[in-house]
């Protein structure tokens, strides 16, 4: 194997380490938010530290890649999409510690067991999994034929997000001090989730430029 297709591979391992390790970090934490487990937050804490140190890693490997090898076509793309979907998945992990700080607070979680099921929030988990399960099996296979689909998947997370929202609102004037409070921090979160789902439309986008050359920005 040349150094170069050797760097690449090594460039590719990385980050299906990082996409590994953040998939599992989703899963945790609808672990710890069900369960109000302040346990596996903390260990969410830990590991967003660890995420944040490879993000790091994989930029400097693809400056010193581009710097070094000067690559042309489809391994350029994959370097600049590398360098782009481990800020994504970086993104996502600052997510999942929004999650277990709101865990850790443990101020609100009677209210949240008792909205979270009406909120639907056991789909927008699922959706989000999917999502990130998807497009990872797609960068390891390098086949994306069903980007469409994925994407969207991103209107299923926007439409649970209103209906949380008409939902929490219309109630408001029921609720007392503690629930308004508690309702506003339920919608942060439910935002946090939603701007995850952003962020794997965004990884799509950069799997089908780097797999079909082709740019789906502001196209669907």
């Amino acid at each position: 194997m040349k150094q170069n297709d050797k760097e690449l591979f090594l460039l590719k391992e990385k980050l299906s380490t990082m996409w590994q390790k953040v998939i599992s970090q989703v899963e945790r934490s609808k672990l710890a938010l069900f369960n109000g487990d302040t346990c596996i937050a903390e260990e969410l804490l830990y590991i967003e530290k660890e995420v944040n140190s490879i993000e790091l890693s994989i930029d400097k490997n693809c400056e010193n890649y581009i710097a070094l090898f000067h690559p042309v076509a489809i391994d350029l793309r994959l370097v600049l999409s590398v360098m782009r979907i481990s800020l994504h998945l970086e993104r996502v992990a600052d997510y999942v510690a929004g999650i277990a700080y709101f865990v850790k607070d443990e101020d609100c979680d009677s209210f949240f067991k008792k909205w979270k099921e009406e909120l639907g929030l056991e789909e927008v988990y699922t959706t989000i999994l999917n999502m990130l399960t998807t497009t990872w099996l797609a960068f390891q296979s390098e086949f994306i034929d069903n980007a469409k689909s994925i994407l969207q998947k991103d209107i299923i997370i926007n439409v649970l997000q209103d209906k949380a929202f008409s939902t929490l609102s219309t109630n408001l004037h029921n609720f007392d001090n503690y629930e308004i409070k508690c309702a506003m921090k339920t919608l942060l979160l439910f935002q946090k989730l939603e701007r995850t789902g952003d962020h794997c439309k965004n990884i799509v986008e950069e799997l089908v430029f780097y797999i079909d050359a082709k740019s789906l920005k502001h196209k669907i």
